[in-house]
């Protein structure tokens, strides 16, 4: 087992061993405070330097499911690259089957992210990875037993020199496996869709109908666009929008517990669209099962499923707009035109540790038992 030694696609891999991004969106301006929904904008501070290798190394680590206390689950369960790098579940599946509160988020194009999680409590990739990994419902292992575990392993002692060939120390750090894993997640752009080749200038890459639909998204009537910033189709804010709960679940405060910001209650980040075709369920709760049902829940009403006794701070963005059956389809249509795996990576057929990873495989679940 080595390490690969040239960089993923969509990097540039220069004289001192360093992974650059290189994209055509690179070549553009950004339009900050003139405008919203433009074609050829720039993409926002992004993540990249980390070397072949230390990306590779993450890739492995990333599917191996030693990293669980268990070692039944790996960071590829509830981030299953056939699944948008999400689960297809309305909420995940934790340690020992306990059903967590909330979805997956995809973890595409996070290197250009500046929060994560649902509630935006982390604000790098290291410090999101950090807490799935030692939660006690979800990855539940513990800072020692993981350093443990991997120094135990020989492939992984030779990898990580390899990855980190300055390293002073033979011991393999906490520090070194959060930097692999953020290297490996990190190189996980999409950014070539048919939508980004129309915004590139290829007009035919959208048919008449996405292209109605891009209409409706960037109009001031859907207002789509304004909190779904192109070219990653996220803001990166935190929002109210009144989203219901699953029957039966109470209300989840959302970032006002992260915060301690009342007008926060119920806030969730604004997800971005991005393959958001392969991503389904939809909101913070999985609550919608298509598209057609999560864009129709802003056309039907500011506030309306809002608990009975709950004073929410809807966005400002939320209203009436009162599109047409046909309009949301149209918009479903653009939705469509935004998905992009041409540079998925590829699933390792082994690991470092030795776990068959293959074994836990399945159509239906991801990596898991």
């Amino acid at each position: 087992m080595t390490l690969c030694n040239s960089c993923p696609p969509g990097f540039e891999l220069t004289k001192d061993n360093r992974c650059l991004l290189r994209n055509q969106y690179q070549q553009y301006r950004s339009l900050v405070t003139v405008g919203v929904g433009g074609l050829q904008t720039a993409l926002p501070q992004y993540r990249d330097g980390f070397t072949p290798q230390q990306i590779d190394l993450g890739r492995y680590l990333f599917f191996d499911p030693l990293l669980s206390k268990d070692k039944t689950l790996s960071c590829a369960s509830c981030h299953h690259p056939d699944k948008g790098f999400s689960d297809a579940k309305p909420q995940s599946i934790g340690y020992k089957g306990v059903l967590l509160s909330r979805s997956a988020p995809t973890i595409w194009n996070v290197a250009f992210l500046k929060s994560f999680f649902w509630d935006g409590r982390a604000n790098t990739l290291e410090g999101q990875m950090e807490g799935p990994l030692f939660n006690p419902q979800e990855m539940a292992n513990d800072p020692e037993n993981l350093i443990k575990t991997i120094n135990e392993v020989p492939d992984y002692k030779r990898l990580f020199a390899d990855a980190f060939p300055q390293k002073d120390s033979t011991n393999i750090s906490l520090s070194e496996i959060c930097t692999a894993i953020a290297a490996f997640e990190a190189s996980l752009v999409s950014l070539n869709s048919r939508y980004d080749q129309y915004a590139h200038g290829y007009a035919e890459a959208l048919n008449s109908k996405e292209i109605a639909g891009f209409n409706v998204f960037r109009s001031f009537v859907a207002r789509c666009s304004e909190c779904h910033t192109p070219p990653l189709f996220t803001n990166q804010q935190l929002a109210v929008l009144g989203v219901p709960e699953p029957t039966g679940k109470p209300l989840d405060i959302g970032a006002e517990k992260v915060f301690h910001e009342p007008s926060l209650r119920a806030a969730f980040k604004v997800p971005t669209l991005r393959n958001i075709e392969k991503t389904a369920p939809y909101m913070h709760s999985g609550v919608f099962k298509t598209l057609k049902e999560t864009v129709k829940f802003y056309t039907d009403g500011r506030g309306h499923a809002v608990p009975k006794g709950e004073n929410l701070k809807i966005h400002w963005h939320i209203w009436e707009p009162k599109l047409t059956d046909e309009e949301l389809d149209r918009l479903v249509d653009f939705l469509k035109t935004l998905t992009d795996e041409s540079f998925k990576p590829a699933i390792p057929q082994v690991v470092p540790s030795g776990i068959n990873i293959q074994a836990y495989l399945t159509a239906e679940n991801g990596i898991t038992k």
